[in-house]
């Protein structure tokens, strides 16, 4: 990143909660400048005031991206400052739920380059994965841009139809905290077997942290993973014919999971 546009002509990071920061740290990490970020934040954290970074600065007139991570209901408030950024040469990237592309292009002029992003909360750890769509002024050139900061935390795929934002809000977006709960639910099914309380947590979260790493590192898909752990009429078996009850078991629940949380986010952009 050094010697890119990003160093050259500066990124702005409106917003720099969580999420921002653990961007922040992981373009630092890679060799971005500190001299060339810019970082908008009404409440800055201790860690982010010693990073070196332009905090709370007059920003750069033409800044090669402009981050959003304000909350979504802080949008209104923040963007109007930034007018005189749009319908120039600055790829405005959002990362903030629900906030729609042509909102961004109502706010800042339809001739701005604007790409939403879709992250999940393991980006704090390295492991998110971002789902990202450009509006018809982002370029190719601006795109991947946009992946090679996303990037820094994670995995980043590519959607065909804003449309999807929905469905990847809903599986991805969302998901971190159904696996959470599913942590919680095999705790609670352990200790009810006579585990004690911390023991069964331990088990719970090591075997869900270890499961997601081997299916993410493994040749096999899934499916096959599961097969491999299941000996016929064995202790696993019993158990997933339990889960994977068509009409009671995991399946038909996940769906209506996802499809609720999907249905909402559509509601949201909505108004």
């Amino acid at each position: 990143m050094e010697d890119g546009i990003l160093a050259r002509k500066g990124l702005v990071l409106l917003g720099c909660g969580k999420m921002g920061s653990a961007m922040l740290e992981g373009w630092l990490a890679r060799g971005l400048p500190a001299g060339s970020v810019w970082v908008t934040d009404p409440n800055p954290s201790d860690w982010l005031s010693g990073q070196g970074v332009h905090l709370n600065a007059a920003l750069p007139a033409d800044p090669a991206i402009v981050l959003v991570a304000v909350k979504p209901q802080m949008m209104a408030e923040a963007l109007p400052g930034l007018r005189a950024q749009g319908n120039g040469s600055t790829v405005f990237l959002s990362v903030a739920a629900g906030i729609s592309i042509a909102t961004y292009e109502a706010l800042l002029g339809a001739e701005t380059p604007v790409i939403r992003a879709m992250p999940n909360t393991p980006a704090a750890v390295g492991q998110g994965i971002t789902a990202i769509i450009g509006n018809a002024r982002a370029t190719a050139e601006h795109l991947q841009m946009a992946e090679a900061l996303l990037s820094a935390v994670g995995q980043v795929v590519r959607l065909e139809d804003e449309a999807q934002m929905d469905a990847v809000t809903g599986l991805s977006g969302s998901g971190p905290a159904y696996v959470f709960h599913m942590i919680e639910c095999m705790a609670a099914a352990g200790e009810a077997q006579g585990l004690a309380p911390d023991l069964a947590m331990a088990l719970a979260k090591a075997t869900v942290a270890g499961a997601g790493a081997l299916a993410m590192q493994a040749p096999d898909d899934p499916a096959q993973l599961r097969r491999n752990v299941t000996s016929p009429n064995g202790t696993t078996q019993a158990g997933l014919e339990v889960l994977m009850d068509a009409t009671n078991g995991l399946p038909p629940l996940i769906a209506a999971t996802v499809k609720a949380a999907a249905d909402r986010s559509r509601e949201l952009a909505n108004g």
